[in-house]
């Protein structure tokens, strides 16, 4: 009967210790920061939280000219050229035509535009499970990336980038 009652209690200790690691690792967060590229004064910052599966992104801007602006992810986090070009093109590990996010065909890079106010301010979010933070998909992950911010908006037609202007501002999407 110890035996059993002992057996039970570890078995207990192990569920409840798997059960608490599982949660911990659920959520994921990414914290990262602009840098004025094609002499902007464009700077901000991005959020990227993981849990249960869905990534939520915000990016907040400042010193952007009122109007509306496109945010993409690029291919590579390097943001070294002074016009941001360093970052590549879209990232499109699925390889479909450049598009409008949620509407027939469209980059996993293909965040969309969002509204500058009269002052240079903007926001955009958007949540997700077509990305991840780290792991073994390659087609999720946003790690090794590049945040762009343009000067204009996407058009969500020309190919492949949406027509949408100077890079005004960039950031690596590293931890």
């Amino acid at each position: 009967m110890k035996k059993i009652i002992l057996s039970a209690a570890l078995l207990l200790a192990i569920l409840i210790g798997c059960k608490t690691n599982s949660n911990s690792s659920d959520s994921k967060n990414l914290n990262i920061t602009f840098e004025s590229k094609s002499n902007s004064n464009v700077t901000g910052t991005a959020t990227f939280t993981e849990k249960k599966g869905k990534v939520t992104f915000v990016a907040k801007l400042s010193g952007l000219t009122p109007g509306i602006h496109a945010i993409h992810i690029h291919e590579k986090s390097d943001c070294t050229a002074a016009d941001g070009s360093s970052a590549g093109g879209h990232w499109n590990p699925t390889f479909k035509k450049h598009g409008k996010w949620g509407v027939g065909e469209y980059h996993r890079g293909d965040i969309g535009n969002f509204m500058a106010d009269e002052k240079g301010n903007g926001t955009i979010t958007l949540t997700t499970d077509e990305w991840a933070i780290g792991g073994e998909d390659a087609t999720k992950n946003i790690l090794g990336k590049g945040l762009i911010v343009h000067q204009g908006a996407d058009d969500f037609t020309s190919q492949p980038a949406g027509n949408a202007g100077a890079r005004v501002a960039c950031s690596a999407i590293i931890k």
